[in-house]
């Protein structure tokens, strides 16, 4: 049950978002027992973003939510591949990208709770 939700400062295209889509989809299963089958995405981009004091850049933050929880190991090889897919797929620059994760105990879906 992962999510994963992207704000960036810069406009989507379909196509970027599309992209987006299948690469994280792949980077999910970095994360013992995640895959895309269960992966839901949301994207939010044109927002205004200040990294530094400074709003001048391209910036990117995602928040990756999990049911139940990994290793610090994995948490490491999912930073790396979605902050390089971020910087492939949109040109934001890797030190201008934050991700956050978040471990959830409950996780509800169809009407009940895991």
């Amino acid at each position: 049950m992962p999510y994963i939700r992207t704000t960036v400062s810069k406009e989507l295209t379909c196509e970027s978002k599309e992209n987006l889509k299948s690469k994280f989809g792949q980077a999910i299963a970095l994360i013992p027992g995640k895959s895309e089958a269960w992966l839901m995405l949301a994207f939010e981009d044109k927002i205004d973003m200040y990294f530094k004091g400074d709003g001048s850049k391209n910036y990117a933050y995602l928040e990756v939510s999990l049911f139940g929880s990994t290793s610090d190991a994995a948490y490491d090889r999912l930073t790396a591949a979605l902050s390089e897919i971020v910087n492939e797929e949109l040109g934001i620059d890797r030190e201008n990208i934050y991700i956050k994760y978040e471990e959830a105990e409950h996780w509800g879906w169809n009407g009940v709770n895991f």
